[in-house]
């Protein structure tokens, strides 16, 4: 058993992802949410394992998937579900919706919807950070769809140019959106790209959140001692479609299920629930983790709708910062 404090930690988190996100898809079925929802089912081993490899005062950037990212950083469950549910107690005032989760307060800068144009913010925020010297890293998570996007390119170009602590990493979960990896890049391998920037890389499975933890931290410590940005690709798989509204007809159940022989999430509970000195406590966290969930729904909905006061101050003037 690895670490058992820290396995147990790691648990808990990935379960309340997994349990958030399948509850959000159940309450999107029955109206309570609208517009698109991305779940990431079968991806929490890089959100929890990054967020043990970084520091408090690190930041973070990530795709509109950024529910699992949001949570692993330190947002309540009840602040995203809200969210989730538009309600003025959300993390954006329900304003952002599943897409614009933010949590300043925890270095979580977005959810951003546009495919590979948030890797850019992610670097001028490594650049502030090594303009004040205040020796915080910056990660930014995309999918190997935006590896081809011409932002993707322009922020790992100076980032790699100016030296900065930014460590960019590819959560390749095989499909970019109905696209399978196969026809939509021509060099399947996305860590090769680094090579043309000079810029360090890694690639490897996600199916061990140790694995991820320990990989991430060799290029996070890189970063922060100033040798300059990585790239690193970590092959993982979502279980459910690109967003609510895709079936994911373009693949099989026999695929799926190969994946999910390899869940980083069964695994960890397999190992815990085996060992007679963490199997108490995994099921106490299983049932801390529903009692979390069910809270942040009925949180969700009783919460008030967003204000109409709260329109002007944060469309025009910038004053909201969370």
């Amino acid at each position: 058993m690895k670490e058992p404090r820290t396995s147990l930690d790691m648990y808990r988190m990935m379960l309340l992802i997994r349990r958030f996100e399948e509850e959000a898809a159940r309450a999107y079925s029955l109206g309570k949410i609208g517009g698109f929802l991305h779940l990431y089912i079968g991806q929490e081993s890089i959100a929890v394992g990054a967020s043990h490899a970084l520091s408090d005062g690190d930041y973070t950037v990530t795709t509109y998937r950024d529910h699992g990212l949001a949570l692993a950083r330190g947002m309540s469950a009840n602040a995203a579900m809200a969210e989730l549910f538009g309600k003025a107690t959300g993390c954006s005032l329900g304003l952002g919706g599943s897409m614009h989760f933010f949590d300043a307060a925890h270095g979580m800068f977005g959810g951003h919807g546009i495919v590979g144009a948030h890797l850019p913010l992610a670097t001028g925020c490594a650049f502030a950070s090594k303009y004040r010297g205040d020796g915080r890293v910056s990660m930014v998570f995309y999918g190997e769809g935006a590896a081809s996007i011409g932002a993707t390119h322009e922020a790992m170009s100076l980032a790699a140019l100016w030296k900065l602590p930014v460590v960019f990493v590819c959560e390749n979960n095989q499909y970019a959106m109905g696209t399978s990896l196969e026809r939509s890049l021509s060099v399947p391998d996305v860590s090769r790209k680094a090579d043309a920037y000079g810029m360090a890389k890694d690639r490897f499975v996600a199916d061990d959140v140790f694995t991820v933890r320990d990989r991430l931290k060799v290029a996070i410590d890189r970063a922060r001692s100033g040798a300059g940005p990585s790239l690193v690709e970590i092959c993982t798989y979502r279980y459910r479609g690109h967003s609510m509204s895709d079936p994911a007809k373009y693949r099989s159940k026999e695929e799926v299920e190969e994946h999910k022989g390899r869940d980083a999430l069964t695994r960890l509970e397999a190992s815990l629930v085996l060992d007679p000195d963490t199997k108490d406590e995994a099921g106490q966290i299983q049932a801390a983790v529903e009692l979390e969930i069910s809270a942040a729904l009925r949180f969700a909905e009783e919460s008030p709708e967003p204000s109409i006061d709260v329109l002007e101050p944060t469309t025009y003037k910038g004053e909201f910062a969370r």
